[in-house]
Formats: structure tokens, sequence, C-alpha cells
């Protein structure tokens, strides 16, 4: 393979399939929808094009036969029910895997299931697999690539069973046979259209220019002597009154004519005792030459014809000009790395300005500078932005095929598909979504009879929603299912020891419903391939607070659950809140940052060896940063300090720092091998007065100190 071009393909390819896996769910709903059976053909039919160019056998075989189920059902001879639904969602499935290989480096692919390849021939004929396998013998399937009614005939080596098994060798005599047949096929052709070569001229050596010229002007003849036969009244076509046979048409004529015309062929083909042959060209696996103009090759009548239809066609249609073009992302790193150092020279240069006198025109300029890197950040941001459909792109299908597997009926919502997100999030958010819908699909939407007998329609919804808050982006998964009952969850934590029945008690329902997100918490009754195992949950709580994230529950008994993720719109530039510890400064990621207030060493209370602070009517946890960040200096007093409530996952706590600097956006710079599993700190930065200060990682930070 080109490897140049194979990632141009796979580029595609991965765009197709991404578009194929949300159409033929859909389809499902809309089976009938004209628009959308075209559009998953023409899917098909284009991965199976590039497939073909780079000869990419398994990959053309399934293609090529769901493109042939897909022209059966279009044309309303086979129904897309939900039998052809699984079985195309299988050989979709085989086609997303090839190209998920592809991508990983894999060269050879392994060869398709012919269970499904059968299958999918079964479905294109309208009928049910047979018990027995079908098997298509070698000689068989040349014959029919080949097309025996046009007059191919192959013959067996001696010895060979035609429906056994073959050797390479006796297939490749098998093919040998069937090329030079077809070669000779059009020869024999021109020769039928009463071509005459001039005096001297070899039939199969080379021609001059003026030879080959020549030979086109006798076609040319022919047709022009034929296409006159066909105006008579007697061949069908004829011209609209008024119009001058030897003179210039207007489109609308010609459509006109051409009208005429296909109407023609179509009454021709369809008086025919036999239909005309389908011919089936084998992709080349490698680029082809092209060769020599030569006698035999003269083409047929009928394309001067379409060529000429497609005349008027392409002046009426101008070109589109390309509206995106692919970036690769370490060019784009590339760039945000030199922006991130550009915001820090404008930082440097704010706080210049703002501690000195300078000249008028130096803060005026300072100020340009300023908002053409604020303009410049903006838009280098836009490219690396991804619309979060990327992500959401594959949950109709995910829930599609687990409501399937558990009976349920299921309607799923995506809202704000067009919300615009970093394309490290999206990449970062597709697993924890995929297990908060499975878990709604499971655990909240009730079984259709329960909901019926509860008063509510049989099909239940799953709402997955995106919008954007500012700088965070708001990620929700909301379902009409069953809802959480509090009291089972507060059970649930006595039984599996997590804490005691006072505890548990004591929590209020948001507390209980954070249950859920425990490592080794779960409900289900059950272990099955889908849930019961208590893992899942905890995974998505940790990956969103890595994330500078947060997760919501809010669920009503008997009406539903919403989950709602909170992430910043991008990792690269981090709004922070600076402190600083004497001459040290740190920096606090914002987005987890909810107020501050100072430290009243009266309404410090030590419960169980910990410092909590009373914040209405809730006790949350004090973290001393000073006696892990600065050791060396020891307090007694800590009035006149700041508290900084954070948010960390679920939780959350107080962190007493000495002063609070204000907000300032830095670009986070990695810490480097020897440093990067430090517990507590996310990396690095460069302030405004030239300073390093370190970013904490609030996870991390808790984690120290509990």
């Amino acid at each position: 393979m080109d490897e140049e071009i194979l990632q141009d393909f796979l580029v595609e390819a991965s765009e197709l399939v991404d578009q194929l896996n949300e159409q033929l769910v859909d389809l499902e709903h809309s089976p009938s929808d004209a628009d959308l059976l075209n559009a998953v053909f023409r899917g098909f039919h284009t991965v199976k094009g590039g497939a073909g160019f780079l000869g990419i056998t398994p990959l053309i075989e399934v293609c090529h036969r769901a493109e042939n189920v897909f022209d059966k059902i279009r044309n309303g001879d086979v129904e897309y029910d939900a039998h052809a639904a699984d079985v195309i969602l299988r050989a979709f499935d085989v086609i997303s895997d090839s190209i998920e290989r592809l991508n990983d480096g894999e060269r050879e692919l392994p060869e398709n299931d012919p269970q499904l390849l059968q299958e999918l021939d079964a479905l294109q004929k309208g009928e049910s697999l047979a018990a027995e396998p079908i098997v298509e013998s070698p000689a068989a399937a040349v014959a029919e690539s080949t097309g025996t009614a046009a007059g191919v005939h192959l013959e067996l080596p001696e010895g060979v069973d035609p429906d056994g098994d073959m050797t390479d060798e006796e297939f490749e005599a098998l093919l040998n046979q069937r090329d030079s047949q077809t070669t000779a096929a059009p020869a024999q052709s021109s020769t039928d259209q009463g071509l005459h070569l001039a005096e001297g001229v070899d039939p199969d050596g080379d021609m001059t220019d003026e030879e080959f010229e020549a030979l086109l002007n006798q076609r040319d003849a022919m047709q022009s002597s034929a296409t006159s036969e066909s105006a008579k009244p007697s061949g069908g076509l004829s011209l609209a009154e008024g119009v001058d046979p030897d003179g210039d048409m207007t489109d609308d004529e010609f459509d006109a004519l051409l009208d005429q015309r296909d109407l023609a062929e179509v009454a021709a083909m369809q008086e025919q005792e036999e239909p005309i042959p389908e011919i089936k060209v084998a992709a080349p696996t490698a680029p082809v030459a092209t060769p020599k103009p030569a006698a035999s090759a003269a083409p047929s009548a009928v394309i001067p014809a379409k060529v000429a239809a497609s005349e008027p066609a392409k002046k009426a249609a101008p070109k589109t000009a390309e509206s995106t073009v692919r970036v690769d992302t370490k060019r784009l790193d590339d760039i945000m790395n030199l922006v991130g150092e550009l915001v820090l020279v404008r930082n440097r240069l704010l706080t210049l300005r703002s501690n000195s006198e300078n000249l008028e025109d130096i803060s005026n300029a300072v100020g340009n500078l300023d908002h053409v890197t604020t303009d410049l950040q903006a838009s280098v941001m836009k490219t690396r932005m991804q619309p979060v459909k990327k992500v959401f792109g594959r949950f109709p299908r995910v829930v599609r095929d687990l409501a399937r597997k558990l009976g349920k009926e299921i309607d799923l919502e995506l809202k704000g598909e067009e919300t615009d997100l970093d394309k490290n999030l999206v990449e970062a958010l597709a697993d924890p979504l995929v297990h908060l819908v499975r878990n709604s699909v499971d655990h909240g939407v009730e079984m259709p009879d329960e909901r019926e007998a509860n008063g509510k329609p049989r099909k239940g919804t799953v709402i997955l929603g995106a919008e954007q808050e500012g700088d965070h982006i708001l990620l929700s998964i909301t379902d009409d299912g069953k809802g959480m009952d509090p009291d089972v969850l507060r059970r649930k934590a006595v039984e599996k020891g997590m804490m005691d029945e006072v505890a548990a008690n004591q929590l209020d329902d948001k507390s209980a419903f954070e249950l859920i997100m425990s490592a080794g918490f779960s409900t289900a009754e059950q272990v099955s391939d889908i849930s019961g195992r208590g893992v899942g949950m905890d995974v998505v709580k940790n990956m969103i607070t890595k994330l500078n994230g947060s997760i919501d529950i809010h669920s009503v008994l008997g009406e539903g659950t919403r989950i709602s993720i909170r992430v910043p719109l991008t990792l690269a530039i981090l709004p922070t809140l600076m402190v600083s510890f004497a001459e040290d400064s740190y920096a606090i990621p914002l987005t987890s940052v909810q107020e501050i207030f100072d430290y009243d060493g009266e309404k410090i209370n030590k419960i169980d060896g910990s410092m909590m602070v009373r914040l209405r009517d809730r006790s949350i946890p004090l973290f001393f940063l000073s006696e892990w960040l600065s050791p060396s200096v020891m307090k007694e007093d800590y009035n006149g300090d700041k508290v900084i409530i954070v948010a960390v996952g679920n939780q959350r706590v107080g962190l007493v720092v000495d002063q609070v600097n204000g907000q300032e956006e830095v670009v986070i710079k990695p810490l480097g091998v020897g440093l990067k599993d430090i517990r507590g700190y996310a990396g690095a930065t460069i302030t405004g007065n030239g300073n390093i200060a370190l970013i904490l990682d609030l996870p991390g930070v808790v984690e120290r100190f509990q």
C-alpha cells in the first residue's frame, strides 16, 4: 500500500464511519427516508472505492455486499427491519474494526466471517439464511464476476471438481482464461462496428497520432449516422417544434432530447429476453499505467452521448471551494506552545507597566500587545475545538444495542451537539460518558411492562445534552426512569461496610446519591456482563476530577435521574487563583474555587482530630497548606489568613493560605520526568513578575492531607 494515500483514505473513512454509525440507527426509526438511504449507500460505496484502490480485500467484500443490500432497500426490493439492521450493524462493526486496525498500523486484515458474508448475500436476495451454509465454488465466483451471459465460457483444468476447493494455481489458470476471453471481446465489438484500419497499419502494433485520429473520425461518422437515424420518427426521438437539428440547442431543448433517449433505452431493455449481464471489475492493487491507443480501445457509441450530456451540467454547477482543511494535531500543539509563550510575555509586560512609570507610548504598545495576544489566543483555541457531536455520535448505537439486549424500548435524544470543546477533552470524555449512558439504560429506565403498570409510556427516554456556561461545558445525562431511593443507597453502604448506620442516617439525599461514585458500590441485584460488579462509576469520578471537572447527581424516585458533568473548555491555558506563602507563589485552578473568606479561629472546631469550619450548616474540613508548602515557617495564629473553599470531585474542602494575589491565566508546563509522579502538583508556570509558580493538583492535595 502507498502509505500517503492510505493515510488520506483512513482520515476520510474514519469520518464516514462516524456518520454511518449515527445514520444506521436513525434509519431504524425512518426506514423509508430516501435521503437517509442514499446517504448510507454512498457511505458504504465511498469506503469500498477507497479500499478497492488500495487493494484491501476484506474491506471491499463487506462494503460491496452492504452496498448491494442498500441498493435493494432503496429500490423497495428489501425491507430494512430489525433483522436487516442486526446484520448490517454487524457488517458495520467489521468495517469500523478494520479501519481502526489500519489506523493502529496493521497492514494485513483478517479474513471475514463467511457466515456474515452469507447473511448479507441472503439479505440482498430478500431471503432468510438457509440452515446449511451457502458455499460458492471458485469457478462460479469467477464466472459471475465475468458474466457468462456475455459469451465467456470457462473450462476447468482436467481433474478439478467445479464445486470443490481449488489450489492457487488452478484458480489463477481460471482467471487467465477469463482475462484472455474478455480481452478478445472489445476487439470483436470494434469489428462489429465496422471500423476499418488504413492500409499498412498493423492492428496489433502502435499507431501514429494521425492513424488514431483517422480511426476516431470513422467512429464519429458512424455515430452521426446512427444519431440521425435515431432522430427519425421510427427511432422514437423527435425534436421539439421549431428546433433546427443542425443548429445550437438551449439546455432545456437538450435535456428534453436526453429524456426521450433515456425512456427509449429503458423500454428497449425491458423488451430483451435476457437481462444485460453486470460486469464486475476487479479493483487494482497498484496504480495502473495508461495503455497506448489501439483500435480495440475504441469506446462504444453510447459514451460520447453521455459525455455530451454531462457538459451542460458541468457549466451549470460551479465548483464550490473547500470550507475545511485538515491540520496535523502536532502542528496545532506547536502553535499552541508558541501562543503560550506569547501569553507569558504579555503577562510580564502588563506587570512592568503597572509597577513602573514608563512612557505613555510603551503603555499603549503593551495595551496593543494585550489585545493582539488575546485575539490570537482565542483564534488558535478555536482551531483545537471540535463539536461535542464527535463524542455524542457513538451513543445512538450504544443505546440501541443495549436496549435490544435488555428487551427495553428507549429513545435517545441528543441536544447541543454543535457545542465546541477542546479536542483533548473530546477524547478524554468518551469513556466516562459511555459508562454513564449505559448506567442510565441499565439501571435507570424500567422494562416496558413495568413502565406501563406505573402509568408511563412503554418507551423510555434518555437525553444527552451539552451547553456552554462561560468558560465551562456542562454535559448532562437525563433519563425518565425509576430514579434512585436514597434510603436504599444508605442501607447498601452499611451492608458493604462503607460506614456505620449512624453515619449513613446523617447523610442528606445529595450525599446519598454520591455514594454510587464510591469504589465497589453497586445496587444491582445480579451481576451481568453489563453491570453489577461495582466498577465504572468510581472510574468516571476519577477521570472527571483529573480534568478539573465536577459531577452533580439529582434524582427523584419514580421520575428519573440527571447526572451533570462540568468541565473547563480547554486544558491548554488555565485560569488560576494565585496564592502565596512568604515569597513562594502557587496557582490553584480557578474552575474548582467556589468562595473565599477570612480565617476566623472562633468558627473553627476540631472533630475526630480534624479541623473543620462550619459553613451554612455544613462542616467542611480545613487543610493548612503552609504545613506542607512552607514547613520552615511555624505558625500558631492563622487569623488574617484566607480560606479558599474548593470542590474536588463531589467533596468540598477549605484550603488555608497566607495571601490571595488575584486571578491570572497561566500556561501549564509539565514538571519533567523526575518530578511528574509527585502528588499534589499538576505542573508549573511563569508568573507575570517573572517568577516560577507551581500549579496545585487539588485531588493530589486532598489525598496528601487525608
